[in-house]
């Protein structure tokens, strides 16, 4: 079966079960809730353990745990003197573990099993500036080899089959950064062959299960999508997206005999739905819809290809059965989980899973299942560390906007602050809006490190998946167009008012806080409507609109457009009018109230100039702000060392804000490259502890 390697880096890195009504997602959440509440019946939140950011922040003790194509090993990451690396054990005798790299930067994110093969691929960039490079290891010898050995280079990763082994199409920008060519990797020679120049600028491509490129996609003037379909001698257009299809719409694979095109489509419905197309008469079958969300993935049979199981994600992920054994093996892992596991890996013959379970208060743990002797073997837990911790409680709440659309959201609430159990706090808490980035993407249910830290520390933490945020249906996401600052902000808003009409806070207590369109949102905060909030945490978040668009990354051409008809166009006089109206550069006189920016030297994304002219803008006019720097992060914090820092400054900024518990920095600056170029004396102890951090640094 073709696929994919697991966290390998797609093109774009902007861009599972719905209830069949909303009378069971209620019904679920009020279990959830009367669950916890039995055990907090006698727990204060000022009682409750303070759990050490490293805990939370720091290197889990296990990650992204896979089983071999043959099934005869374990992977996964771990650290390694401190640095997340690839570890490898016999899958009958773990104890012999042994780490196969040995990286000492940022940490190996992405890695996965070569299909049909026992060797492992990952993906490593420089400092986070996402050019990612890709390497291989072998798991007997540890031997490493670059396949990509080339500078200011993006490699991708297209596609690959359990029936060709070795073989990898991969995608590399080096002869132009805007455009990825398509070769394919030997992996055992590192033989690279020039399968398809790109010259006709496509942003993407599918492959069938013999590894033949069939489909190319590029992105139209207007904001959609045009498919191509390969021919003998050049391309034939496909299938037409029209913008509004963008987000609910996509190719999905084939089944094993190439004959049949699964899709994913919105066309003529509001929610995406899952269609097997006949690719030679072109007649469609639908297979799978929900009303209420989009169709998510998928699990396939190994000999036809063909669905046997689909996730949809509404409030939370549920999957749906499309025959009698997809029936079973759900009614076994629901009667094993209760319904909160995942399959993250199998092996090539498929008789062997990992699977994860993991719920919003407790620790997620890994598990093989042996589906022939149908025994489940526990294997680790991610962070073994906090099993004995009494973790929060995260809801699903449904909001509604003062234009009528419901707003997935989620809230967690510090243990002991929900003694009877009805899923609000006995008094009103201090609150902290955790806004998500992307903008297309969304907040999900489950354990969150964030909400976790940020409910321990006696926080009310809110999620909200606003208008534009994705898998919703295309009415949903389109209704985000043209509204980052505008309505957007207002679901926000909405969101806030809901939070203090239920006295779940107060609106002198309500905080903003978010990472990328996050950071966007929290600086729209305090310069939009600062009456609104008591300060603002802006992590990689763009402060001017017009030099974000004029400054994404080359490899982002394709999506360009979708960008300007989305945000606006700096093209035409109107689309420049809307995105200098919602930039926060240009309101800075506005803030009143404290902010925190975080920001990675490196980011390709949201340049480290989107962080410095606000802050230069705020000290021209004399107006607090605390600027935290990383010289070797990009677009978030990848080193634990970094995350403790920052979340540790944090930690300070929002007690002094909103009152909350806090742990002392203590040595959480040790080993990290933090600098606070500005405003360090506008938290409690922060200065202090730079000088001890820098002064160990020199000794």
């Amino acid at each position: 079966m073709n696929r994919t390697i697991p966290l390998l880096v797609s093109l774009s890195t902007l861009l599972i079960f719905a209830c069949s009504d909303a009378k069971k997602t209620d019904e679920a959440a009020a279990a959830d809730v009367a669950a916890t509440a039995a055990v907090e019946e006698t727990v204060e939140v000022n009682d409750v353990e303070i759990i050490p950011r490293e805990m939370i922040f720091g290197n889990p003790t296990y990650s992204s745990v896979q089983i071999s194509p043959n099934g005869s090993m374990i992977s996964y990451l771990a650290p390694l003197d401190g640095v997340m690396n690839i570890w490898v054990a016999p899958v009958d005798d773990l104890s012999s573990a042994k780490a196969i790299t040995s990286d000492t930067g940022r940490g190996i994110r992405g890695y996965g099993w070569v299909s049909g093969m026992e060797r492992l691929v990952y993906v490593q960039d420089k400092g986070g500036d996402e050019n990612f490079l890709l390497y291989g290891v072998d798991p007997a010898t540890g031997e490493e080899t670059l396949y990509t050995p080339f500078e200011n280079t993006r490699v991708i990763f297209m596609a690959s089959d359990e029936d060709i082994p070795g073989k990898q199409i991969i995608g590399i920008n080096n002869r132009d950064p805007r455009w990825h060519d398509v070769y394919e990797l030997d992996i055992e020679s590192g033989e690279l062959t020039l399968v398809y120049e790109n010259t006709e600028n496509f942003g993407g491509f599918s492959f069938d299960n013999d590894l033949a490129m069939r489909f190319g996609q590029k992105a139209t003037n207007a904001g959609g999508m045009e498919y191509y379909r390969k021919t003998f001698d050049g391309w034939e257009l496909f299938m037409e997206v029209p913008p509004e299809d963008l987000y609910t719409t996509g190719l999905s694979g084939f089944s094993k005999d190439n004959n049949t095109l699964y899709v994913r489509h919105s066309r003529e419905r509001d929610t995406s739905a899952l269609f097997a197309m006949d690719l030679v008469t072109g007649e469609e079958t639908l297979i799978a819809q929900s009303d209420k969300a989009d169709v998510g993935g998928t699990w396939r049979d190994l000999d036809t290809g063909q669905p046997y199981v689909y996730t949809v994600t509404y409030d939370k992920t549920r999957y749906f059965a499309l025959d009698e054994r997809g029936e079973e093996i759900l009614n076994k892992l629901n009667e094993r989980f209760d319904g909160n596991a995942s399959r993250m890996s199998t092996t090539a013959d498929g008789s062997k899973w990992i699977v994860l379970s993991s719920k919003s208060n407790q620790v997620a743990t890994y598990y093989i299942w042996d589906r022939e002797s149908d025994t489940f073997t526990e294997l680790f837990a991610v962070r073994p560390e906090l099993q004995d911790k009494q973790l929060a409680l995260m809801t699903p709440e449904f909001i509604t906007s003062r234009d009528g659309l419901t707003l997935v959201s989620y809230l967690t609430l510090p243990v002991g602050a929900d003694t009877d159990g009805d899923g609000r706090p006995e008094q009103p808490l201090p609150m902290v809006l955790n806004v998500h980035g992307g903008p297309w993407a969304r907040d999900s249910y489950g354990y969150r490190s964030t909400p976790q830290w940020l409910a321990n520390r006696g926080y009310a933490v809110l999620q909200v998946n606003f208008r534009g945020s994705t898998g919703f249906g295309k009415s949903f996401v389109n209704a985000g167009d043209l509204e980052w600052g505008l309505k957007m902000h207002d679901d926000l808003l909405d969101a806030v008012d809901w939070a203090v009409g239920q006295n779940i806070t107060t609106s002198d207590k309500v905080a903003i806080m978010g990472g990328s369109y996050g950071g966007y949102a929290t600086l729209a905060g305090l310069t939009f409507t600062p009456e609104k909030f008591a300060c603002g945490v802006d992590i990689v978040g763009p402060s001017n609109l017009v030099t974000l668009l004029n400054s994404v990354p080359p490899y982002w051409e394709s999506f360009r457009r979708v960008l300007e008809t989305r945000v606006g166009d700096p093209n035409t006089e109107e689309g420049m009018a809307i995105l200098e109206s919602a930039s926060p550069l240009n309101r800075v006189d506005a803030i009143t109230k404290p902010l925190l920016i975080g920001q990675g030297a490196n980011d390709p994304r949201v340049k480290q100039a989107e962080s410095d002219q606000i802050v230069d803008a705020m000290q021209e006019r004399d107006i607090p702000v605390t600027y935290a720097l990383f010289p070797d992060e990009g677009h978030g914090f990848a080193r634990p060392e970094n995350r403790l820092a920052f979340f540790g400054v944090t930690e300070g900024f929002l007690a002094t804000c909103l009152g909350g518990r806090t742990e002392p920095l203590g040595d959480d600056l040790t080993g990290s490259s933090l600098t606070v170029p500005v405003g360090a004396d506008y938290i409690e102890g922060l200065t202090e502890a730079l000088e001890g951090f820098e002064a160990e640094e020199r000794g």
